[in-house]
């Protein structure tokens, strides 16, 4: 049987404004991305190439890849632009007390 548990991943102060950062959480690699008022996170890494999506360009509510320009769009994971296929890992996200929670399973 899984629990769910909301993690403490960063202050919401740290934040980038409209921008992707990688940060730590229970031992995964996260990218959490900001669109104007609200927060996404999925896995960090691409599922085609593996390279760490917080070195991507975020725009508007897809991430492009660094390493073969694959998309993903940030609130589901979903592929957005080949050669990417296999979507990204999402997490659901809450803020409250000035704190990002992901919900991890």
């Amino acid at each position: 049987m899984s629990t769910t548990n909301w993690v403490d991943a960063l202050s919401a102060d740290d934040l980038p404004e409209d921008d992707v950062m990688g940060v730590a959480v229970a031992g995964r690699d996260v990218a959490v991305y900001t669109v104007g008022e609200a927060v996404y996170a999925t896995d960090n890494l691409c599922t085609h190439g593996r390279a760490r999506l917080c070195d991507g360009f975020l725009d508007g509510h897809e991430i492009e890849c660094p390493l073969h320009q694959g998309k993903f769009d940030v609130r589901d994971g979903q592929p957005t632009c080949a050669p990417v296929t296999a979507p990204l890992r999402s997490y659901p996200v809450k803020v409250e007390g000035g704190r990002v929670f992901l919900q991890i399973d």
